[in-house]
């Protein structure tokens, strides 16, 4: 009893020590890479060479590259506890290779998810940060992996994508964005002005501090674009920086309303007219009693 208490001491003393020391090298590289990465994204959002879509490209590779670079450590620190341990890892080795190969047969999901997510990133059709319409849902991109895309919509709500189920990608925030404003007004309106108003107030909002910054060239009026039911719709669009396209258009739309307001120019609507009041009077029923009435 006590030969073997010291056989577990002195193997505790040099096999438990090496795991040990084998398990905060690990941890101590797990962190070294993540705060590299880190590091490499804050200077590069440091220096204003690089443009916004240069960054989200960077951010995005860093982290697919500190995930894999993660699993490959944590392997390695695995295979070397085991040795330690006196479990024979090639046998293992051998066996797992078997073991995937068949896995790879029933698993071909998976594989097409990893081969496409390779694909998405090596053609750079996507990065973190960008708004993107995907498998029916779109989304600002939270994540991307080798295997799955996450994606938060407006409502919050998240949505994770296989890669596999990825055919075609839309891109909305790419480089740079446009929005796109159909403006309608009633037939009765001089096309010509109602322009004439648009103009200035696209131009009002190019000299607010807050959307010069993120408007890139001055609103473009293409004209009258349709004849529809009620109105003649007119349209126009701005040329803006990525994922800003949303806030121009609003502030645009509410500035048109005012201005519209202030011209009586009539941007037509579906209304409703209620008439309040009583039916047509068809009489009034009246009923006599005839006969003794019983007492």
């Amino acid at each position: 009893m006590q030969g073997s208490i010291t056989r577990l001491i002195q193997w505790f003393i040099v096999n438990g020590l090496r795991i040990g020391v084998v398990l905060i090298l690990t941890y101590l590289l797990i962190r070294v890479l993540r705060s590299m990465s880190s590091r490499m994204v804050s200077r590069i959002a440091e220096k204003g060479k690089f443009t916004e879509e240069q960054r989200k490209r960077v951010d995005t590779l860093s982290r697919i590259v500190e995930q894999t670079l993660t699993v490959l450590a944590l392997v390695l620190a695995g295979i070397i506890v085991l040795g330690q341990v006196g479990i024979n890892v090639g046998p293992i080795l051998a066996g797992a290779g078997v073991l995937g190969l068949a896995v790879g047969f029933g698993a071909q999901s998976l594989v097409k998810d990893v081969i496409t997510g390779f694909f998405i990133l090596l053609d750079n059709r996507m990065n973190v940060g960008d708004v993107v319409q995907i498998a029916g849902v779109s989304g600002l991109v939270e994540s991307i992996n080798l295997r799955m895309t996450v994606l938060r919509d407006l409502e919050g709500k998240v949505h994770y994508i296989p890669n596999g189920e990825i055919s075609v990608v839309s891109n909305l925030t790419k480089e740079w964005a446009r929005c796109v404003l159909d403006i309608g007004v009633a037939y009765k309106e001089d096309t010509d002005h109602v322009c004439e108003v648009l103009k200035r107030v696209g131009d009002e909002l190019l000299e607010v501090p807050e959307f010069r910054e993120v408007i890139l060239e001055p609103l473009e009026i293409l004209g009258v674009d349709a004849f529809g039911d009620s109105q003649v719709t007119i349209k126009a669009m701005f040329k803006t920086r990525p994922i800003k396209q949303w806030m121009v258009a609003r502030e645009f739309r509410r500035r048109v309303k005012k201005a519209f307001d202030a011209e009586g120019i009539e941007i037509p609507f579906p209304h409703l007219t209620v008439y309040m009041g009583e039916g047509e009077n068809r009489g009034r029923l009246v009923v006599e009693q005839s006969g003794p009435t019983a007492s």
